[in-house]
């Protein structure tokens, strides 16, 4: 029987790609995978879902709002610190850093709109998001 195993890929239509990677990049601590290549897209390294932002399929000028009903999570290791740079360099903040159900928790906009939760998961059922990779480092 067919069925969906569960995300994948996410990918991000942005306007700007190069402003988009910079703040992705330089702002958001992601880098760029070194083994991917492709006219159009930035494919970031991460320990999680494969996650790339790319120049629009489609009239990004028509959606008053990128995302508008879609939430999306991204695991961070330290939500305060992350909040703290955005705010510094001026980056939209929707909700402050608050602990919540699904751990310590803020969320920003991107130089498009798209609103971002940044959490630093709190699950072992759920060993994504660098989990190992900080626990490697002291963090848990």
């Amino acid at each position: 029987m067919a069925k969906l195993l569960g995300p994948d890929f996410i990918n991000l239509q942005v306007r700007n790609l190069s402003a988009s990677r910079a703040f992705y990049m330089d702002l958001l601590g992601l880098a760029e995978d070194p083994h991917f290549s492709a006219p159009g897209v930035v494919l970031f390294d991460s320990t999680t879902i494969p996650f790339a932002i790319s120049e629009p399929r489609v009239n990004l000028d028509e959606a008053p709002y990128p995302g508008w009903g879609m939430a999306l999570w991204i695991d961070c290791d330290n939500v305060n610190e992350l909040h703290a740079k955005l705010e510094a360099a001026g980056a939209t903040i929707h909700t402050p850093p608050f602990d919540g159900p699904f751990g310590r928790t803020c969320v920003f906009a991107d130089p498009d709109g798209y609103r971002i939760t940044a959490n630093e998961n709190p699950w072992d059922r759920f060993p994504l998001g660098g989990r190992k990779e900080r626990q490697e480092h002291g963090k848990s």
